[in-house]
């Protein structure tokens, strides 16, 4: 019972409440009792002519014996009993309200504290002080929301980091191919470098990958918002499997890396969007071409499990420790420190757009791998095409 009393604040208001009635109710009987005896002595003792009130009332009674205005002095006897009730009544409620007034002071402040206290690190994280958080001393509905806000703040501050880490990414991948044409065209102009055909590739090469990744960033801007469209309808898995393995079979035989599949042949259609599930296929094979030595095997696989198709994309090439498993959808990670993107290593987003678009699509993706040099192993599911659903 008192654990629920303490963790529910609107009980506290309510049990506030009437303990303040109760207090005040208390101390107008206990005020009354001391301050109605007196009253009523002091108006007794004016109305007897300086007598107590025990002989003023019995020279009130013998006058009303000895004189017959027995219904007068009935009459004032009650007038005076009254004003002294209601003088005595007065006091006590004046002293009443004045103590209620303190307690319910001294419970409004212990209830406002932490309101008033949420109200200034509010302040302080709107002026981008995201490192501030609110002290948790109580269990109720207050710190409930402290801990909320709390969450809010290492959030805010959780995205913060992530902004200035996505704009010294950026820059860091944008700089690589602008320093090389930079390079390049000072060479032509110095005349280090010679005026050919190869140079030119050379350099149109770098505009090219500069133009790719910024096409890249866009995309992942319009993923990580949401603000893409898809077509969703049933999809066959085989048939989309085979269309990418087919678009890479050359890149594929041109680096002497084996590409097979294994596919449920009584796999259900799945519902999808077949664009962007296929550039999620095309991205996990472009990885696995990427990060598979020469005279390696990449295998893809897919199999229903309950409502979801699994669809996995295997291959034996340098694998990731489990240091790096947690952070390789995140963008701009690369396993290979080494690999830089004019060497083959990508944009360092594709991996966080096909998570975004997996998800999208009510499904999930990871990575397994044993270690360095033991493969990697990436997985997506998606659901289940039903009946009753139409494009």
């Amino acid at each position: 019972m008192i654990n629920y009393i303490r963790h529910h604040l609107s009980v506290k208001l309510f049990l506030t409440y009437i303990l303040v009635v109760l207090v005040a109710l208390i101390i107008l009987v206990v005020m009354t009792q001391f301050t109605l005896p007196t009253v009523f002595n002091h108006r007794m003792m004016r109305m007897g002519g300086g007598l107590n009130s025990e002989n003023a009332f019995s020279h009130l009674i013998t006058g009303m014996q000895g004189s017959g205005q027995g219904q007068e002095v009935v009459s004032e006897f009650y007038n005076n009993f009254r004003d002294s009730f209601n003088e005595a009544l007065t006091w006590a409620g004046l002293v009443a309200i004045g103590i209620a007034l303190v307690i319910s002071f001294l419970f409004s402040r212990g209830l406002i504290a932490p309101l008033r206290a949420m109200k200034t690190v509010s302040h302080r994280i709107a002026e981008g002080r995201y490192e501030e958080r609110v002290s948790i001393r109580n269990v109720d509905e207050f710190s409930e929301l402290a801990v909320s806000m709390n969450q809010m703040a290492e959030k805010l501050q959780r995205i913060e980091e992530m902004r200035r880490q996505l704009i010294g990414d950026i820059a860091h991948e944008l700089r690589t191919p602008l320093t090389a044409i930079r390079g390049s065209m000072e060479g032509l102009i110095d005349g280090v470098l010679p005026v050919t055909q190869e140079t030119f590739q050379q350099v149109e090469g770098e505009a090219v990958r500069l133009a790719r990744l910024v096409d890249d960033l866009q995309e992942l801007s319009r993923v990580e918002a949401g603000a893409f469209s898809m077509d969703v309808q049933p999809v066959d898995v085989i048939s989309l499997v085979e269309t990418s393995r087919k678009r890479f079979a050359q890149q594929y035989k041109k680096k002497k890396l084996l590409l097979t599949t294994a596919l449920d042949p009584n796999l259900p259609p799945v519902f999808a969007d077949a664009d962007r599930i296929g550039q999620v296929l095309l991205n996990l094979l472009d990885n696995a071409l990427r990060y598979t030595p020469t005279g390696g095997i990449v295998r893809v696989e897919a199999d229903r499990r309950g409502e979801h198709v699994h669809i996995a994309v295997i291959d034996d090439g340098i694998g990731i420790s489990a240091d790096h498993l947690p952070h390789i959808f995140t963008r701009f990670y690369r396993v290979d420190k080494s690999r830089s993107r004019r060497a083959g290593g990508g944009s360092g987003v594709g991996l966080t757009i096909a998570r975004h678009f997996v998800e999208a699509h009510g499904g999930e993706m990871w990575a397994e791998s044993e270690g360095e040099g033991k493969g990697s192993r990436f997985v997506f599911t998606l659901p289940v095409a039903n009946r009753n659903q139409r494009s």
